[in-house]
């Protein structure tokens, strides 16, 4: 009964198409150098675990019994494979195919970021918008109709302009249905956070056309033809439970938990 119901939850929280692009980019089991202990898990059946906790919000403790994956095998080989880029690289295949089937508009990107509250540990510090309490900032750079490319994680009070040449420069070089591979938005679309000279100049440079809105120049109604994409690409990703309130002590291991968003994502518009 607890193989039927597992295969039930992988076939609806991992499709089979998701599991061919992410199943090679899982690094192998190894055994122990002292021998013993159990089986290795089936790989599909702690991802889809992973998926789960990251969908529903739940702790690591509260994974179901018929999950058939114990807790500390569970987070073990989430922190495993977040250190090995594993959810980074699923981002970047997806994207590939996204791109190949021409489905990513290279138009423009459109740069944002968003407070998220934290329990503690590495990454967070104090809200500005939270009375300064301690959290963490999701940044997202997505591409013009709202498909996220690029995420990160900082510290609460980290400045939004930081991130934006980080961000930028982090763009992977995606495959295009005709010619080379593409990593270059024609614009650059941000709000007034981002409105500093140094990155207009720096954008200019590398033949991406600043669309940063001006302090005191720039209304509320000219931000809104764009901010409602990457507002929806936001809401996308906070859509995944895990995402609303940051429980991890280790900021990478959040970043993972953005990063595995960000490639779910975008496998819903492949999917289409």
């Amino acid at each position: 009964m607890i193989h039927v119901v597992v295969d039930a939850l992988s076939t609806r929280l991992v499709p089979d198409a998701l599991w061919e692009i992410g199943e090679p980019l899982l690094p192998g089991f190894r055994a122990r150098p002292q021998g013993g202990g159990r089986v290795a898990l089936d790989d599909r059946a702690v991802f889809t675990a992973i998926v789960y906790v990251l969908t529903s919000g739940c702790a690591w403790r509260h994974l179901p019994p018929s999950s058939g994956v114990s807790v500390p095998t569970a987070h073990r080989r989430f922190a495993a494979w977040v250190k090995a880029g594993v959810f980074d690289e699923l981002h970047r295949q997806v994207l590939d195919r996204l791109g190949a089937g021409g489905d990513l508009d290279w138009s423009a990107a459109i740069l944002d970021a968003a407070h998220v509250r934290a329990k503690g540990g590495s990454l967070t510090g104090p809200s500005p918008v939270e009375r300064g309490k301690n959290g963490s900032k999701i940044h997202i750079l997505a591409d013009a109709d709202g498909i996220p490319l690029v995420t990160a994680v900082t510290s609460a009070n980290t400045h939004d302009s930081v991130m934006l040449q980080p961000l930028v420069t982090a763009i992977p070089a995606v495959r295009s249905r005709r010619g080379p591979r593409r990593r270059r938005p024609g614009r650059l679309q941000a709000d007034k956070g981002y409105d500093y000279p140094v990155h207009r100049r720096w954008l200019r440079a590398r033949r991406i056309v600043p669309r940063i809105a001006r302090r005191g120049v720039d209304t509320g109604e000219r931000l809104g033809r764009y901010r409602w994409k990457i507002e929806r690409t936001l809401a996308w990703l906070t859509g995944y439970r895990r995402l609303t309130i940051r429980y991890e002590r280790h900021g990478e291991h959040f970043a993972g938990f953005l990063q595995l968003a960000a490639a779910l994502t975008c496998w819903k518009k492949l999917a289409k």
